[in-house]
């Protein structure tokens, strides 16, 4: 088994940190975390693909390990995240890679996709939505408020979704019973620790009423999908009431070739089903984006 790096990196005037490992030489899969955790989420799925792959996960700006600098200093926002990650894909020196994208990441790959198409091969996305139909209608209610309106009122319910019963809801929610105990507690013990961080209450309200930029680019999204026809592999938790499982089923609208599994477990699929996900994505690149030096 290939060792599993954890290296820093400035990007900006930032220390960005990341995972890393499998071979120098080999096609690079950019994996691209949501919220509220980390590059951390991709322990299990790194070892199992490190052989074939160079696997590079970095913590974005306000989450892990990387900086996070407050929120009166920086602009937290989308567009600020997607052009760090391009910043870091270029102090790395990856010239094309294929992406792993999951809620947050979602929208941070994809706007680097349509900054730089010619970098892409390939997009896996694990719950990472591009679709109005792959919002889960409750889960979203706080947050549209929120959005369309920024007031005291508005922020206070979705203080919650980062609480440590608001983050374990999300690993929780949508597993079923058989799947229960493959769930670390860790994992949201873990995200709860970080996001109680001094400082995080500003950064995730200020990211949080910025989704609504992402949703402006959905159209956007989706015209890259259509022109590019770039391979793609939905990895879906079907029981994720964050983003329903019409957001995979939406990618064929756009991409016909898309191939899209629906897997048996929630937002956080890795927890349960990283072994069937390496399975599926190494079946997927070496089909769709041949191996190559």
């Amino acid at each position: 088994m290939l060792p599993i790096h954890h290296r820093t990196v400035q990007v900006r005037g930032h220390e960005i940190a990341y995972r890393e490992a499998g071979p120098a030489g080999a096609p690079v899969l950019l994996l691209l975390h949501g919220f509220p955790t980390s590059s951390h989420m991709f322990r299990d799925l790194i070892p199992l693909l490190a052989d074939d792959y160079r696997l590079i996960a970095p913590d974005h700006l306000g989450f892990g390990r990387s900086a996070a600098p407050s929120a009166a200093d920086v602009d937290y926002t989308f567009a600020e995240l997607a052009g760090l990650t391009s910043a870091f894909t270029e102090a790395l020196g990856l010239e094309r890679f294929a992406l792993y994208i999951q809620d947050y990441g979602s929208p941070i790959g994809l706007r680097l996709a349509l900054a730089h198409p010619e970098r892409i091969t390939a997009i896996i996305s694990q719950n990472g939505n591009a679709y109005e139909e792959g919002l889960g209608a409750e889960a979203w209610a706080p947050v549209l408020a929120l959005i369309a309106g920024r007031t005291p009122e508005t922020e206070e319910p979705v203080r919650a979704i980062r609480s440590l019963d608001g983050i374990r809801w999300q690993y929780e929610t949508g597993v079923p019973p058989e799947y229960r105990d493959l769930l670390s507690p860790d994992a949201w013990h873990h995200d709860a620790a970080l996001m109680a961080r001094e400082g995080q209450d500003a950064i995730q309200l200020g990211l949080i009423a910025d989704y609504g930029s992402n949703f402006d680019l959905y159209p956007a999204f989706q015209e890259y999908f259509r022109t590019s026809r770039v391979p793609l592999l939905a990895v879906w938790g079907e029981g994720d009431q964050v983003f329903v499982p019409a957001g995979a089923e939406a990618f064929r609208r756009d991409l016909p070739d898309a191939e899209i599994h629906l897997l048996p477990t929630g937002h956080f699929a890795l927890e349960t089903h990283a072994p069937r996900i390496a399975a599926l994505i190494g079946d997927f690149l070496a089909r769709r984006v041949p191996l190559r030096p």
